[in-house]
């Protein structure tokens, strides 16, 4: 259970797959649930969401000036690279700490195509690191003999621009979660509860949605929950399924399992050097750091696009489950290596692109 993969725990599947879901429902809608973080955590957190919400706005008026931003460990400050001036002057006006940098947004984007042209090969990761100003490829255990030459060469191209990382498992997806979703392919974990009008649906990973249709929340199906509408997988890692009827008991709430619930009051970005939680059904709770945006995984099942990247370990059947910052949504747990013994990564589609795709919103 080594190198990316989805996360899960599936019946007949190929790779594991992942998925986590928040409590499914027991308070009215609207009903606020009672925080169960505690507040010194849940401010951190609001301050983790600020800095990342600043850093989308500086790389949008920036543009290719800036190759990445992230949160200092040591000063706890956000850290913008910047390649001129100009750029670190609206750095600071902003409240951010400039960084200059001899690679730019742009040269980095340019050798991250060039590995999608020259590296697309199972197994294979790669993504902006903005602390070291490079793409760091990553490559599992399964990429060996001649793939290994290969994505080697296409590596040596670019000189210092790409750091080459061997990872010591295997990427999949994870397919199970927060609590527990089931269908005839495997479980999986519902991510969050959303709406549109007065539907009731809930979100989880697309390589779940991929391997069933009628969900529910019992392995033997006694307990129905709905069916799929939609997924994406590869590409994106997100799917909508809706609820067969209203829950009257509903909420938009995140398992923390033994420490109750976590509240959901909307969508959050991630900026690197933050902290996040993950719920899923198989490990439960666990807390780690963004350690890269954009990532690009290729699976055994195809490439995945726009993923963020953290040092929170998952397990199969984590899938599709939850991750957070206080009471922000942030994403749905995709897949990724090693597990919550020995450690690993995980990897996390964006929630703000699934809303938009689904024309849904969390409540």
């Amino acid at each position: 259970m080594r190198g990316p993969v989805v996360l899960g725990t599936a019946l007949g599947l190929t790779a594991a797959t992942l998925a986590a879901v928040p409590a499914i429902a027991t308070a009215a809608p609207g009903k606020a649930a009672r925080p169960a973080t505690p507040s010194p955590q849940v401010a951190l957190a609001k301050a983790n969401l600020a800095k990342a919400a600043l850093a989308k706005g500086l790389s949008t008026k920036l543009g290719g000036a800036t190759a990445g931003s992230y949160v200092d460990d040591a000063t706890g400050k956000l850290v913008v690279t910047v390649t001129s001036a100009n750029a670190a002057k609206a750095v600071r006006a902003a409240g951010a700490e400039p960084r200059k940098v001899a690679r730019s947004g742009g040269d980095l984007k340019k050798v991250m195509a060039a590995l999608r042209r020259d590296a697309s090969i199972p197994g294979t990761a790669w993504a902006a690191d903005p602390k070291a100003d490079q793409v760091v490829l990553s490559v599992d255990r399964t990429v060996t003999g001649s793939k290994l030459a290969k994505v080697k060469k296409a590596a040596q191209k670019h000189g210092a621009a790409v750091r080459l990382s061997h990872v010591s498992g295997k990427f999949r997806p994870l397919t199970a979660g927060g609590e527990a979703i089931w269908t005839s392919g495997g479980r999986c974990s519902l991510g969050f509860n959303v709406k549109k009008g007065s539907d009731y649906y809930f979100l989880t990973a697309g390589h779940c949605t991929a391997i069933g249709k009628s969900w529910s929340a019992d392995q033997g199906g006694s307990k129905p929950l709905g069916d799929t509408v939609d997924g994406t997988f590869p590409g994106n890692d997100f799917g909508l399924v809706k609820y067969a009827s209203a829950p009257s008991d509903t909420k938009g709430v995140v398992s923390l399992y033994s420490k109750g619930e976590q509240d959901i009051t909307g969508a959050g970005d991630a900026v690197v050097g933050q902290t996040v939680s993950r719920s899923g059904s198989t490990t439960q709770v666990h807390d780690g750091k963004v350690t890269a945006l954009d990532q690009t995984v290729n699976y055994q099942e195809g490439s995945v696009s726009g993923l963020i990247q953290t040092t929170v370990c998952a397990e199969p059947g984590d899938s599709g489950g939850s991750l957070f910052a206080g009471d922000k949504a942030v994403g749905l747990t995709s897949g990724g290596s090693g597990d919550c013994t020995s450690g690993g990564e995980t990897f996390f589609q964006p929630v703000g692109p699934a809303l938009s795709h689904f024309g849904v919103e969390l409540y």
